[in-house]
């Protein structure tokens, strides 16, 4: 009955991220993010173990609140199914991913580069300065690749394998490697554990999206070829999975040489095509909220699936 309910919260979050998108006002993963901060302050030295100990206060404070709501709620299902909900909505960001990527579309389509560039840091944290039409659509392209795992998949999944203490926690996970778990002088040490736990907790939900995406392409063939391929290619154990899925599906080709903020990275290419365009910017949304749904499905079917194990 329980996981029942849990099942039933995670469509019921779903549909409320496919409606509203991300709630406008006292977002709690902005509440979360200003706590880490704070508690970033407090335990900071530029060593590995100061990282890792900010990662387990932070992470399992989540968890482990999930947890004791999951087992206040153990004999009352609709409060479950009303709290999973409530959390589902929180932690998924799907809705918002394809906004802003037919966003940027619109922006191209009408040669509005200034505007394009202005948009840009809504969804990745590249220099646009440089950057033209086709630059601007690549890593509009690559973004909505990446975060369908990260804002979508990911987060279901784990809220399909663990319910209320797999949601909260894998996006405080997310939410730290964001914070501290990129390359720079200061978290070159500090950010390692959380960058690593944030590698672990997407193994499985970027290679089931990469996969899903193989799936939903228009010429599955070419798009499996190109993901077997090139999804190793990438820097990132992760990023690589949806990216070379995208391009694949796409008929696209990612990857180049990325301006950041102090520093750039060049990247191996994925796919044989053209670089993306406006209407491939379109197209991955399509996509992501294509694969999005998937994984509900497949979410909701592990939490059946744990419910029939118990039973038995």
């Amino acid at each position: 009955m329980i996981n029942s309910a849990d099942a039933v919260g995670l469509a019921a979050g779903y549909l409320l991220d496919l409606t509203f998108g991300d709630p406008r006002r006292w977002h709690p993963v902005a509440g979360f993010g200003t706590a880490a901060g704070a508690l970033e302050r407090r335990l900071y030295r530029p060593r590995r173990r100061n990282g890792a100990v900010f990662t387990a206060v932070a992470v399992g404070a989540p968890v482990v609140a999930g947890a004791g709501l999951a087992h206040l709620t153990r004999a009352r299902p609709i409060a479950r199914a009303v709290i999973v909900a409530a959390a589902t909505w929180t932690v998924l960001g799907g809705r918002t991913l394809r906004t802003e990527a037919r966003t940027m579309a619109g922006h191209l389509e009408r040669d509005d580069l200034a505007a394009a560039r202005g948009r840009l840091g809504h969804l990745c944290g590249r220099d646009p300065s440089a950057l033209d039409e086709r630059e601007l659509a690549r890593a509009t392209v690559e973004s909505v690749a990446e975060n369908t795992s990260d804002a979508v998949v990911a987060p279901l999944f784990w809220g399909g394998v663990a319910g209320l203490p797999g949601l909260l926690g894998y996006r405080a996970a997310n939410t730290l490697d964001a914070m501290v778990g990129h390359r720079s002088a200061r978290y070159a040490r500090f950010g390692t554990a959380s960058a690593r736990l944030d590698d672990v907790l997407n193994l499985i939900p970027s290679r089931v999206t990469g996969l899903f995406t193989v799936a939903v392409a228009k010429d599955r063939r070419e798009a499996m070829r190109v993901w077997r391929r090139d999804r190793n290619d990438h820097p990132s154990p992760n990023a690589g999975q949806c990216e070379a899925a995208m391009a694949g599906a796409l008929g696209v080709r990612l990857g180049g040489r990325n301006v950041y903020f102090g520093r750039s990275e060049v990247r191996p290419f994925l796919g044989d095509g053209p670089k993306p365009s406006a209407a491939d910017a379109r197209r991955a949304a399509r996509i992501s909220g294509i694969v999005g749904a998937g994984a509900l499905l497949l979410a909701a079917g592990l939490r059946l699936a744990f419910r029939g194990a118990r039973s038995r």
